[in-house]
């Protein structure tokens, strides 16, 4: 089959929509918090609202595609989060919010089902590994400028600008004036339609599905739902996924509450290093796996985090603000680890296992709402130090990881070779 450049340009695009969309909760923490006058778990909530889609929607979403192909599921996925950045929009309540939230994440899980098998058909299998890895650039550098597009829409509809341009004018009219952060979601409203239009008239290329891209049957969850292992990595991944969205979901809040600094500046900007560094890092990780054991590495990303959640938690602000962003850079490599340790500690079913860590994702729910209960009671310390427990048990992986291959699969590769002879 030819390779088709317009569909991985499509397919990268959707990477940069949904990133842009999904991570804006962190920065906007602090003025939901004081625009809505709701607690820190009520803010919480809006992050379970969002990531519990994921959850819920992973399995189902391979469902419909294999069912109905992608380009219908896709274009049906980015008008939910068209219809679910509207209604914000239009009506900015917390309520609302979570519904909202629920229809968004809805969608973004599902165009991510759907637009990795097209991206192995539609830039070659042999170059899937390349596309893959730009696809995350492109993931992460749109959760870089996602911030940042966030302080800019503030700080001006907020009149600090001395002079607004049109398309500030216009948004300005559509916008409450004491809720300039909203404006975001007419911003994903547009980026939704237009993918929609996009979509619409683009031609997809004919996927056929792998076995690990295959749901699988109910027989096989229930064969692999009896495996310990199985188990131990769904907690891992719901583990990792709750650190990375605990983390980013409260670090403006908590700058701003202990230190003092701006959210729609300085704490809008370490969010969005938190994210830079978590997308540059993967380059620095993928070396140390061509020289380390991948549990090793694990390891000592895990006791990195851990070093610096510790100074952003107790440290002064200029180390806090700091700490806080370098968090990112020693989990970036955490995801990968953990996938690839767990396909690679079963010996079948891998489609369907791929399904089960997919639903663990819903960590990234539950572990900001346990933040704010906890930070209601104790203080919004007390609740990040909640991060310790879920950045302990991705450590913990590091020891007990027994897979059935390691990644020094040349090795073992010319062990099996040398037997056969």
């Amino acid at each position: 089959m030819p390779r088709n450049r317009y569909m991985v340009a499509i397919v990268l695009l959707t990477f940069f929509v949904i990133s842009l969309v999904t991570n804006i909760l962190g920065p906007i923490v602090p003025d939901i918090i004081s625009s809505f006058h709701v607690s820190l778990t009520a803010a919480g909530f809006l992050a379970f609202a969002f990531f519990i889609a994921y959850g819920v929607m992973s399995i189902p979403a391979g469902v419909l595609v294999e069912r109905f192909t992608e380009k219908p599921v896709m274009v049906a996925a980015f008008l939910a989060g068209t219809l679910g950045s509207l209604s914000f929009a239009l009506f900015p309540a917390y309520r609302v919010a979570i519904v909202s939230l629920f229809v968004i994440g809805a969608g973004m899980a599902t165009l991510q089902v759907a637009v990795n098998p097209l991206l192995r058909v539609a830039g070659g299998e042999e170059h899937y590994a390349f596309y893959s890895t730009l696809a995350q650039l492109v993931f992460g550098s749109a959760s870089f400028i996602s911030p940042r597009i966030y302080s800019y829409l503030v700080l001006n509809l907020n009149g600090r600008s001395s002079g607004q341009n049109a398309f500030l004018l216009l948004l300005g009219r559509w916008t409450p004036t004491g809720l300039p952060w909203a404006s975001m979601y007419w911003i994903f409203a547009a980026f939704t339609l237009l993918m929609v239009a996009i979509l619409s008239f683009s031609r997809f290329p004919r996927v056929q599905y792998t076995a690990e891209e295959r749901v699988g049957s109910w027989e096989m969850y229930r064969s692999l739902a009896r495996k310990r292992v199985v188990w131990m990595y769904f907690i891992a991944m719901f583990a990792y996924v709750g650190c990375e969205q605990g983390t980013a979901d409260w670090i403006s809040k908590f700058l701003y509450q202990y230190h003092g600094f701006d959210p729609h500046t300085a704490g809008a900007t370490a969010v969005s290093w938190f994210w830079g560094l978590l997308t540059g890092g993967c380059s620095i990780g993928m070396l140390l796996l061509k020289i380390f054991d991948s549990r090793k590495v694990l390891i000592g990303a895990g006791v990195g985090a851990l070093f610096c959640l510790s100074a952003a938690l107790l440290g002064p602000a200029n180390v806090s603000v700091l700490a806080f962003p370098a968090i990112g850079l020693f989990a970036s490599v955490m995801w990968p680890i953990i996938i690839s340790l767990a396909l690679n500690s079963v010996a079948e079913h891998h489609g369907s296992f791929s399904g089960i860590l997919s639903t663990a994702i819903v960590g990234g729910a539950i572990v900001p709402v346990i933040i704010g209960g906890i930070g209601d009671r104790v203080g919004l310390r007390g609740g990040m130090s909640f991060l310790y427990v879920t950045f302990g048990f991705v450590l913990s992986v590091g020891f007990w990881a027994k897979p059935l291959i390691s990644n020094a699969t040349i090795t073992l590769k010319k062990a099996s070779a040398e037997a056969v002879v």
